[in-house]
């Protein structure tokens, strides 16, 4: 079983047991995304009143997506960009 979770300072924010045989694709990883930023305004209402929530992300293909990047980006979530996978950045 694949668990995606969510973290900030203080926790976890938002956490998602993948279903069994279900591909993490650009289209599941919306869904996430969506509950995600709902949860975002409930656990923590100033970080999304303000917008000072980063989410990074680590380039696997369903999270630099152009959909997920299209929704980010008109949902206004900024996002912190992981470095290209280098021997020397990323072991």
């Amino acid at each position: 079983m694949l668990l995606t979770f969510f973290l900030y300072i203080i926790g976890i924010v938002h956490y998602e047991f993948v279903p069994t045989g279900q591909t993490v694709n650009q289209v599941y990883y919306l869904e996430v995304l969506q509950m995600l930023r709902e949860k975002v305004t409930r656990k923590q209402p100033e970080l999304y009143a303000n917008n000072s929530w980063i989410l990074h992300h680590d380039n696997a293909p369903a999270q630099t997506a152009l959909s997920v990047r299209e929704f980010l980006a008109t949902k206004e979530i900024t996002l912190l960009e992981h470095p290209a996978y280098s021997p020397y950045l990323a072991p």
